[in-house]
């Protein structure tokens, strides 16, 4: 659960911290207050994409930080040993950055991460259900994800083993459709790669040869300027009157007094080593000389070559390993297309092997979803009684594609597709749940099933925002206590307009916006005492105008929803 939320320039909230306890929290507030701001911040720490417009105005960026208790928490343990992300005495902290140019920042527990671990960690900590929720309902394409869901284990394993058959024959089905392309376009390629590989192979490329023939021809260009210095550092050291010469007299004179004084010793041993290095270096240096040969027609061949080596390059890579790569890679190629009666046979066979095996999974998939959409539906209706839609009935049609002949007919998720049908009165048929469900049922329909969720989901803190737009009356006492129940043994968070579901509240937070002296927008927030919780219920029962009979409906609700809660 939330611990403890911390948001910094964030839209209209320059700064707000707020701790957070189990139990059923809601916020109330006028319309653009900021409440589903909180929500959306909430939502960015759960890996939501973020952008610099929610940058409050004339700020660098916006800072979102929360502390979650994740003890208990179903896979986090899991995760952060995955991730090597040190976990303290059970808790989690998750911050966001997002700059003004929309550059974006995550932590774990201090530890940057990429956005999608960031939303790994938000799938267990956080099920956020808004309006965006009902158009995923009304999608048929999202229905299969519900029941997967609900399956849970019980299903991962078939859909784990469906998934990986379907990468293997996806693999060979590719190479099968690589050998069906048009005649001519294989008889053209492998013209071309044949003139390649001929092209390449005449060229006798050798890995490290451009290098030695610049550092040769490198030589070649600077032979005279080289053995003219060669030449005059040798004659200054062996030549007439050279240094050699005059060494060798200072060497003779010291050695003559070495004797005289212990420290003219030490001079004549220093002048004798110098003189027998520098003879040594000068009988180096003729010897080089002597061996030195210029051979302007070598310059002019290694011209030629890395004027080739360069044309080469041009068509087959930067560098002679890279021709050297790339003439292994369309040599295997042009093979693989000259045996490809050969290569299309075996790969045929192998993929008409895996096509079986893909169905026998696909089959185990689909009669193991057909079970689960049966308990799916049963727990969804069992949940209608109680929000007041006590004809509603869901049925969860399941087709199969029998279309399994090709590859085409197989999904990445199966061959199944999932359509929620539902019916609401007696005696009426089963239609689309798209075409059938109003705003207000659409709701509670999307409440029955995060009750039924909530059991395979874990502790996640679910948040509702503003889920029961288009409910009142009886329904909106029915979600009421439908959302107290969830909360029971969870953290659930709701935006609410609805003073059942307020009066329901273990704790309330009133939010409002207001205008400082400097004519900014800036966003409170307030936790409401038991009288404070009287008067803003009172509220939203009857306007701005306070009344004793909207304050004394506002006791009942709250008496009436501590009894629900007992």
């Amino acid at each position: 659960m939330i611990s403890e939320l911390q948001i910094i320039n964030f839209a209209i909230i320059d700064k707000l911290t707020i701790s957070f306890e189990k139990g059923l929290t809601v916020f109330t507030g006028e319309t653009g207050a900021g409440k589903s701001i909180i929500i959306d911040a909430i939502a960015l720490l759960a890996g939501a994409r973020g952008s610099s417009e929610f940058v409050r105005h004339g700020t660098q960026k916006a800072e979102i930080e929360a502390l979650f208790d994740s003890e208990d928490q179903q896979g986090i343990r899991e995760l952060l040993q995955d991730q090597g992300i040190e976990q303290s005495e059970g808790q989690l902290v998750l911050k966001r950055e997002i700059s003004s140019s929309g550059k974006s920042v995550c932590r774990i527990n201090g530890k940057l991460v990429t956005l999608s671990v960031l939303q790994q960690f938000g799938r267990l900590l956080v099920d956020i259900h808004g309006q965006h929720e009902h158009q995923r309902l009304l999608d048929p394409t999202n229905h299969l994800s519900f029941v997967d869901q609900f399956g849970g284990l019980s299903l991962e394993k078939f859909s784990s083993t469906y998934r990986a058959e379907y990468k293997e024959v996806a693999k060979l089905a590719a190479q099968c459709n690589k050998f069906n392309h048009d005649e001519k376009q294989i008889a053209q390629r492998i013209d071309l790669l044949q003139y390649q590989i001929g092209e390449i192979e005449a060229a006798h490329l050798k890995a490290g040869e451009e290098e030695h023939l610049l550092e040769e021809k490198r030589k070649l260009v600077n032979f005279e300027k080289v053995f003219q210095a060669l030449k005059a550092s040798y004659e200054a050291l062996d030549g007439e009157n050279a240094g050699l010469d005059l060494l060798r007299q200072a060497s003779g004179n010291l050695d003559a007094i070495r004797d005289l004084d212990p420290k003219l010793e030490h001079f004549s041993d220093s002048v004798s080593n110098g003189y027998f290095l520098l003879e040594e270096q000068a009988s180096a240096i003729r010897n080089y000389l002597e061996q030195m040969e210029y051979n302007p027609e070598r310059l002019d061949d290694i011209e030629m070559r890395l004027n080739e080596i360069h044309m080469l390059k041009r068509k087959y890579g930067n560098s002679v390993e890279e021709m050297i790569t790339y003439y292994e890679q369309i040599k295997k190629e042009y093979q693989e297309l000259n045996d490809r009666d050969r290569n299309f046979d075996a790969l045929n066979d192998a993929l008409q092997e895996g096509l079986e095996r893909l169905r026998t999974h696909a089959m185990n998939l689909s009669t193991a979803r057909k079970k689960v959409s049966v308990k799916l539906a049963r727990a969804i209706n069992s949940q209608f009684k109680d929000l007041c839609m006590e004809h509603a009935l869901i049925d969860i049609h399941l087709k199969m594609n029998n279309n399994l002949e090709s590859f085409s007919g197989f999904e990445s998720d199966g061959i199944d597709q999932v359509s929620f049908y539902i019916t609401t009165n007696p005696g009426e048929p089963f239609k689309p749940l798209a075409k059938t469900a109003s705003g207000g049922e659409l709701s509670r329909i999307m409440l029955a099933i995060k009750t039924v969720f909530k059991k395979v989901m874990g502790p996640a803190t679910i948040i509702f925002d503003e889920v029961d737009t288009g409910v009142s009356g009886r329904a909106a006492q029915a979600m009421a206590e439908k959302i107290c129940s969830l909360s029971q043994d969870a953290q659930v968070f709701c935006i609410t307009h609805l003073p059942q579901v307020a009066a329901m509240a273990d704790h309330h937070v009133f939010i409002e916006k207001y205008m400082t002296k400097d004519h900014r927008t800036r966003t409170s927030i307030k936790k409401l005492s038991e009288s404070d919780k009287i008067t803003e219920i009172g509220r939203m029962i009857s306007g701005p105008q306070m009344t004793d009979l909207a304050r004394e409906h506002a006791k009942e609700l709250i008496n009436l929803a501590e009894k629900v809660k007992k």
